[in-house]
């Protein structure tokens, strides 16, 4: 008679929120499977209605401590499209500077403080500090250089509050901005390091055929505009985001799953996503380093997405220092926008992956309806199917290994569902 197994991981570490996963298996067949998030709902898209469209950016910069920059993104721009306005290059330039700064400390916390550590064993970064204390110190100087951005754009590094609709409530001089340049020029040679050194980490052999699904523009890297594709052939223009994508509710989380349309399918979102599908919009350093190292597309092994989050870093460092370098300040911080009844969607790439935001707007400028769907909510299904192809191969495994290789791959796609400290113990059952 087969084995019967229930493991049960109670609450997840090293993850940004609350959940929990619950295993049933007999012999190698998986009878259930579910990747809990069990942090309570906390009604956005709701109390979003009858707010004026200006609340609109700060308020969804709450939802998350990490990326507040892309909820103010897809907001403004989706709120821009509703009422009709367009501002230039010079402000696209500015938030695309202000993302870079996002993406460089979101990323360089992840690598560093909640990924890395799965690597070599430990608990925490404390404890990997212990064996690497001149990297995790670079990493934290890393973190810095991109909360310098965001304080210096977005004029503060949590929840900034110099984003609006129109372009910003104070447009950065250029001599603030030079200030950033020796601490990005430190941090891209940094980057580059770590980029190598996470290469060379020893990586479980999972190879998955993903349908990996990100923006795309043709003259850049995808971060704050362009279509959505994939790698199995969808081209769309964002307005028709949910023609092709359908969120449900699951009994077992409080957070939405979203497939493909028509089959129900699973999809990946991040930064493989960005990486397969634009490697050749990588700014030059980007590309010859990730060459250099042997990591070039296709990249079909989820635990190598703490590879693509480095490399971005450094991509992030590089597009930066460009950006500062051609900055000009815009003849004003903002254009005004007319009250007008309209709906706006929009989508940026947070750095878990694409965030998704329509929104629709009355004649008194006041919110009628909210939608916004997170890049982790797109990627919840897929990481119960990732689980689904590693767990048959553990089964020769220690309940510490197994409980290893399962947080692991969670923290592949470095979920964020708030804050969570500690994982208790793993329970497996045997009958």
């Amino acid at each position: 008679m087969s084995e019967t197994r229930i493991i049960k991981v109670e609450a997840l570490a090293r993850v940004e929120g609350e959940g929990a996963l619950h295993v049933k298996m007999r012999g190698d067949e998986i009878l259930d499977l579910r990747f809990r998030i069990f942090e309570p709902p906390r009604f956005f898209e709701a109390f979003l209605q009858g707010r004026g469209y200006q609340e609109v950016p700060d308020i969804t910069a709450r939802i998350c401590g990490i990326c507040p920059v892309a909820y103010q993104m897809s907001s403004v721009h989706a709120l821009e499209q509703a009422l009709g306005l367009t501002p230039g290059p010079e402000y696209g330039k500015l938030r695309r500077l202000l993302y870079c700064g996002e993406w460089i400390e979101s990323h360089a916390l992840h690598v560093l403080m909640l990924h890395a550590p799965d690597f070599f064993g430990k608990h925490s970064v404390l404890e990997l500090a212990q064996e690497h204390p001149e990297l995790v110190e670079r990493g934290l100087q890393l973190k810095k250089a991109g909360n310098a951005i965001v304080h210096t754009v977005g004029g503060r590094e949590v929840h900034p509050i110099n984003v609006r609709v129109g372009g910003f409530y104070r447009a950065p001089r250029k001599d603030e901005l030079e200030s950033l340049v020796r601490p990005l020029t430190e941090a891209r040679e940094t980057a580059r390091t770590l980029v190598g050194w996470v290469a060379g980490f020893d990586f479980p052999e999972l190879e998955i055929d993903y349908e990996y699904v990100a923006l795309s523009h043709p003259e850049e890297y995808p971060m704050n505009r362009g279509r959505i594709v994939s790698n199995k052939g969808l081209d769309i223009a964002v307005e028709d985001f949910y023609e092709h994508f359908q969120e449900e509710h699951i009994e077992h989380s409080n957070a939405l799953h979203c497939r493909r349309l028509p089959h129900g399918s699973t999809y990946q979102v991040g930064p493989l996503a960005r990486f397969n599908l634009a490697f050749d919009k990588l700014t030059p350093l980007a590309r010859e380093t990730a060459l250099r190292h042997g990591f070039e597309p296709p990249i079909t092994n989820p635990f190598k997405s703490i590879i693509a989050r480095a490399l971005e870093v450094l991509h992030a460092c590089d597009e930066a220092l460009t950006l500062i370098e051609q900055y000009e300040e815009p003849p004003a911080p903002f254009l005004t926008a007319p009250n007008r009844k309209g709906v706006g969607h929009a989508c940026t790439e947070a750095p878990r992956g694409i965030l998704y935001h329509r929104y629709e707007v009355g004649e008194d400028g006041l919110i009628e309806k909210a939608d916004i769907v997170p890049p982790t909510s797109q990627n919840q299904a897929q990481i119960e199917e990732d689980l689904r192809r590693l767990l048959p191969t553990l089964l020769s495994e220690t309940q510490e290994v197994m409980q290893h290789r399962c947080e692991q791959a969670i923290r592949n796609y470095d979920p964020c569902i708030s804050c969570a400290t500690h994982f208790l113990k793993l329970e497996i059952e045997r009958v």
